[in-house]
């Protein structure tokens, strides 16, 4: 049976560069794993950025766990729900299509400084992928309180009932998410 695989989803203006991705990725080397890592390089436009996800997806060799960070949270969630996979979610962005229509316009990639114009129509792909409810147990929530971009409650809330770590303090990166890296390798099944 072949092993278990993390796809690590990026956020927004964020690229498999972010330290969370490179962070995860060099641990699962170090144990000898780092084959059963991908992230890929998505989109800023959501409906590419799923399509670039889901054919990971579908050419999986095994049990695939998704990691979502910020709007990779957002993604992750509605794959998790479209096909049965469990997800640990990192700061998500609960509510993606307001927070990003008040986001219209031009952005620079953090990493690769690429340019792209994100649209009212992008907007509206995000509204297509919300998933209308969520299964409590395919998830594991990692919120920081003191996250200036999102409010933590709004993810408290979405995810009731699934296993969830509130800390107090922090910000959007998830500053402590180096000592999670243990909790959320053993979710994922490594």
């Amino acid at each position: 049976m072949p092993a278990p695989r993390i796809v690590y989803l990026h956020g927004f203006c964020s690229s498999p560069a972010s330290w969370k991705a490179r962070l995860l990725g060099e641990r699962l080397a170090a144990a000898g794993r780092g084959d059963r890592f991908v992230c890929p390089e998505l989109s800023p436009f959501p409906f590419d950025a799923m399509a670039s996800a889901e054919a990971l997806l579908a050419d999986a060799d095994g049990q695939t766990t998704l990691v979502g960070s910020s709007l990779g949270g957002y993604y992750a969630t509605w794959l998790a729900e479209k096909h049965a996979l469990r997800a640990v979610l990192i700061n998500p962005a609960v509510m993606a299509p307001a927070l990003l229509e008040g986001l219209l316009g031009s952005h620079t990639n953090f990493h690769s400084g690429e340019r792209f114009a994100f649209g009212s129509e992008h907007v509206e792909q995000l509204r297509a992928l919300v998933a209308p409810r969520v299964t409590p147990a395919r998830y594991l929530l990692l919120v920081e309180a003191g996250d200036e971009v999102l409010d933590y409650r709004q993810a408290v809330a979405r995810y009731a009932g699934s296993r969830q770590i509130v800390l107090e303090g922090g910000d959007h990166s998830f500053t402590r998410f180096a000592d999670f890296v243990p909790q959320i390798i053993e979710f994922c099944g490594l």
